[in-house]
C-alpha cells in the first residue's frame, strides 16, 4: 500500500510540474482580433512611452543572476474613450529588438487592460530590457499607463517589484 501511495504521489508531482499545464493558465492575446480601422480617425494625439523591464537581476555579485517573470500591463485609463496602440516592441539589454507584439493598430476599450507575460525562463532581455509603445488617443483623453511587474518565487521566498512607463516624446 505504501508503494502505491508513493507512486501516486510521484505521478501527481510530475503532472503538476508539466509546463503545458502552466501554459494553459495564461490567456494569449490574439492581437489580430483587436485590429482597429483608424483611417477615419484624424484627430488623435500621438505619444510614445518607454518601460524598463527586468528579465534578470543581479544577486550577490554581477556574476550571479536571478531570473524573473515579467508582466507588462497596458492600461487604458479613460472611462469613456477607446485608445489605440500602434507598436509594442521588446528590446534587450544591448538595444536589440527581440520581439514586436503589435504590427497594426489595435484598440483598448475604456478601462481595459491587456497583459504581456515574459516567462521566467526567457532571459533574452537580460538585466536591462525595455519596451517602447507608440499610441494614439482622442483629444482630451487621459494617457495610457504602462507598468511592469517582475516576480519570482523560490521555496518560501518571493520577490516582486514594479516599474512604470514614461512618456518620451
Amino acid at each position: 500500500m505504501k508503494k502505491i501511495t508513493l507512486l501516486l504521489f510521484v505521478a501527481i508531482s510530475f503532472y503538476s510540474c508539466d509546463e503545458r499545464a502552466v501554459e494553459e493558465e495564461f490567456e494569449k492575446i490574439h492581437w489580430e482580433r483587436r485590429i482597429a480601422d483608424v483611417s477615419k480617425l484624424d484627430s488623435l494625439e500621438s505619444g510614445r512611452s518607454y518601460l524598463s523591464i527586468y528579465s534578470q537581476i543581479y544577486s550577490i555579485s554581477q556574476h550571479k543572476k536571478y531570473n524573473l517573470t515579467a508582466m507588462i500591463s497596458l492600461r487604458n485609463t479613460s472611462i469613456t474613450d477607446t485608445i489605440y496602440l500602434y507598436k509594442a516592441n521588446y528590446y534587450g539589454t544591448h538595444g536589440e529588438l527581440l520581439k514586436t507584439y503589435i504590427t497594426k493598430p489595435v484598440y483598448l476599450g475604456p478601462l481595459e487592460t491587456l497583459d504581456i507575460v515574459i516567462k521566467e525562463l526567457d532571459v533574452s532581455g537580460g538585466t536591462g530590457s525595455n519596451f517602447l509603445f507608440d499610441w494614439k488617443i482622442p483629444e482630451h483623453c487621459s494617457e495610457p499607463i504602462f507598468e511592469g511587474v517582475m516576480t519570482s518565487t523560490a521555496g518560501q521566498q518571493g520577490l516582486s517589484f514594479l516599474t512604470q512607463g514614461k512618456r518620451i516624446d
